[in-house]
Formats: structure tokens, sequence, C-alpha cells
């Protein structure tokens, strides 16, 4: 999911039933970002089964990604992972898995896939690999977060740090457990009734991504193969932003006529049941495919 910028406004196209329904595309109008008129497009949930998320497989937009002529992440990515843990209400092995993640990803077939989504200046997003880490142990200082929160915390990891913006920098802030983020203060768009995560950027090339606690909200996949959900599922919601940010990083790359973006178009196919669907350097990982436009359809590797 994603905020971008668009001259006309949607309304809010998603409804959070608790039946099992059809994911479609959700657009909200937001806040005015960076001097920018931004909309948020949520990676949604789906309805819930006995409080959780079921796997279903969604029906992919058979509409091919077009190309609008914005920059993609070209080269190899650099992620910077923070971690907004005021209490470290985290699983055990929470960070370490997706450190875990971060690191087996860049030479994965499903990050291949990015390869085909070149843009205007022939950059192809072809690698990725996580440059640095940081917990931030300082309180929140509203519940629920809103995105506003999570640009600070951006900005706050970056001035610490001495971590700078960049085209090819992207930093992804998880938050610990049961700590809901909203997009903004009218409260409608939430981690609690409405997304599982998003990416999006401000100033002119800050890439962040938002990332709940996905255990605590109902985004759960199935079940994930590395013996801690917790860190499994919020793995699956980070393969979803991290190969939309590749393809869309300032939200006028690579989408589709309906606005779904490369994870969107396949979000919660799995391709199988439960357990792990990709071994990447040995290591057991439970993913959603990907959108390959040379194939069609949604996959796993390519293109």
């Amino acid at each position: 999911m994603k905020r971008r910028p668009r001259p006309v406004l949607f309304l809010p196209l998603l409804l959070l039933a608790f039946a099992l329904l059809p994911l479609t595309s959700a657009f909200a109008a937001s806040d005015n970002v960076a001097g920018q008129q931004q909309k948020v497009h949520f990676f949604p949930h789906l309805g819930k089964s006995s409080g959780a998320v079921t796997a279903a497989v969604v029906n992919p937009n058979a509409t091919n990604m077009g190309y609008y002529g914005g920059s993609v992440q070209g080269g190899t990515t650099n992620v910077y992972a923070i971690y907004w843990e005021p209490t470290h209400n985290v699983s055990s092995t929470y960070h370490s898995l997706i450190q875990r993640y971060f690191n087996d990803v860049g030479g994965s077939g499903l990050y291949k896939n990015n390869t085909q989504y070149k843009d205007s200046s022939g950059r192809i997003p072809s690698g990725t690999h996580l440059v640095a880490t940081w917990t931030d142990t300082a309180g929140y200082p509203e519940s629920p977060l809103l995105d506003s929160d999570i640009q600070n915390e951006v900005s706050r990891a970056q001035s610490v740090n001495h971590w700078s913006s960049s085209l090819t920098n992207i930093f992804f802030v998880f938050t610990q457990a049961n700590q809901d983020i909203c997009f903004d203060s009218s409260y409608s768009q939430c981690a609690s009734n409405a997304f599982c995560a998003y990416h999006s950027y401000f100033g002119s090339n800050t890439i962040y991504a938002t990332m709940p606690y996905a255990a605590s909200f109902s985004c759960n996949g199935g079940q994930g193969p590395n013996g801690d959900q917790a860190a499994d599922e919020t793995i699956n919601v980070t393969s979803h932003e991290q190969m939309e940010a590749a393809t869309d990083p300032l939200l006028n790359a690579w989408y589709d006529s309906s606005g779904a973006e490369i994870g969107d178009k396949c979000a919660w196919n799995f391709g199988s049941s439960n357990g792990a669907n990709v071994s990447w350097n040995g290591h057991p990982y439970r993913v959603q495919k990907e959108w390959d436009n040379k194939a069609r359809g949604c996959v796993l590797t390519g293109p």
C-alpha cells in the first residue's frame, strides 16, 4: 500500500467487513504533507475469521502494471530498520528474524522480479541489503500514533545516527505489540481497522514504511515457518512494502490502471496453505507473491 499524490482525490474505498470479501485497492484523502496533496493506499486486511485474517488467495487484476514516469529504487537499496519500542514489547526473536530477512531477500528470486520495472533513466531495482538498525526506547508521543509521528521518528533516527535521505535509502519503522497507528487524527484508517502496513515518502526523497506489529492486528497470512508467528507475519507485510517501494518509491512510477502496486495485485496470495513457500540462503519464509508483467500473474520468482 502507498500514499500517492494525485490531482483528483478519491473517496475511501476500503470497507472492512468481518465476512470474507474480495480485496480492493483502498484510497483515502489525507493531510497535506511536504507541500503536496497526498493520499494513502493501504495494504488492507482481509475479512476476519475466528479473530484472524484468513489466507485466501485474491484474484489479481489481470491488467499489467503501467509506468507513469517516476523513479524506481535503482541498483542496490539501503535498508534502515528502526525499532521504536518504549517497553521492548516484541517477541524474543522479532528483531533477529526481521534482520535475517533483510539480509536474505536481496539475492532472492522475489526481489529479482523487480528488475523488469525500470524507469526512464534506465535504473533497475537490482538488489537490497540491510545497512543499519536502531532501537529507540523513547515514549510514544500519543496513542494511536499518527503518520506524522512516524515521519518524525524517521527524522529523529536520521539525526541521532547521521543517516541521510536518498532515492536508494528506505527507512522501516517497526512499532511494538498492540500499538495502534492511524493515518491522521480522524482515526478512520488505522492498523486496528483498515491496514497492515504502508509505504510513502516525505520531503523530496525520504522514503519510509510504517510497520505496525502485524500479529496485534489480524494480519495473519497463515502459519509461518520460523517458530515466531509475530515475526513471520511482520516479515510478510514487510516484503509487500519493500517490493512496492522498490518499484514505486515516490508514488509516481509503477502501478496499474486501478492504482494497485506490485504487491497489492497479489496481496495474501502465497501459493500454499501454510508454512514456508520460499527458502533463501537456507532460511525459510512465508511471503506473498508479487506481480510479474511478463507472466501476467503473481509469482515468487521472476521475471
